[in-house]
């Protein structure tokens, strides 16, 4: 048995950095894809309305491991042999798409119909009622709920383990197995995300209180 020492709670450090690495691709991608789906969820063509919808109950009614799971092992039966890091990017970044769109779909729905009447009598067309009108008082409205999700991207990243990504969980999984000190390793664990996650819900209270959400 090798004993516990310092390089291992560096090893396990050094997973967080990608840890958060994953998390950030997984947030960027889901916002860049979650946009034009929160749009299409609102937009005044049933199509896209019926083809949003469609995507979003199909990645929230899926489990993300099984997203996972298809992003690397089902795309490389396809051919498309795509390295751990990139499978999962991809596979979180759908499953933070689905939930970011229909978060901030809710955000736009709750902007006041009175400011669509009042860009109407402006003369604005659709894309600068977004722009100008909409969008701006949604984000603020999107801003608590947004950053309270990131935390759950955070946490949901130990799934990527099952496809070959050393992620944090896995690196605690791969020092226990040399030690054999599971309580001291998952409690550096824990801590660990904790300290990654804590901030975040700080943040989401904090930008709550600031947005008088709810009031």
């Amino acid at each position: 048995m090798i004993q516990l020492n310092a390089n291992h709670f560096i090893y396990l450090l050094m997973a967080a950095e990608w840890t958060l690495l994953l998390s950030l691709i997984a947030f960027a991608g889901g916002a860049l894809v979650g946009l034009p789906v929160a749009l299409m969820r609102v937009s005044r063509f049933a199509a896209l309305r019926i083809l949003a919808s469609g995507y979003i109950q199909l990645i929230q009614g899926t489990p993300l491991l099984i997203i996972l799971f298809l992003s690397y092992f089902g795309l490389g039966i396809l051919g498309f042999k795509l390295a751990p890091l990139v499978a999962a990017g991809l596979g979180l970044t759908l499953y933070a798409a689905a939930f970011l769109g229909e978060i901030w779909r809710g955000c736009i729905e709750a902007v006041p119909r009175t400011q669509w009447e009042a860009s109407d009598c402006l003369g604005l067309n659709r894309f600068h009622q977004y722009a100008y009108v909409v969008l701006p008082q949604a984000m603020r409205i999107a801003i608590p709920p947004t950053v309270g999700f990131m935390v759950q991207i955070v946490k949901n990243t130990s799934l990527a383990s099952v496809i070959g990504f050393v992620e944090l969980a896995r690196a605690g999984q791969i020092v226990n197995n040399s030690t054999f000190e599971p309580f001291v390793i998952f409690c550096a664990v824990a801590a660990i995300y904790f300290a990654m996650c804590y901030p975040l819900s700080l943040a989401a209270r904090h930008l709550e209180r600031k947005a008088h959400v709810g009031r």
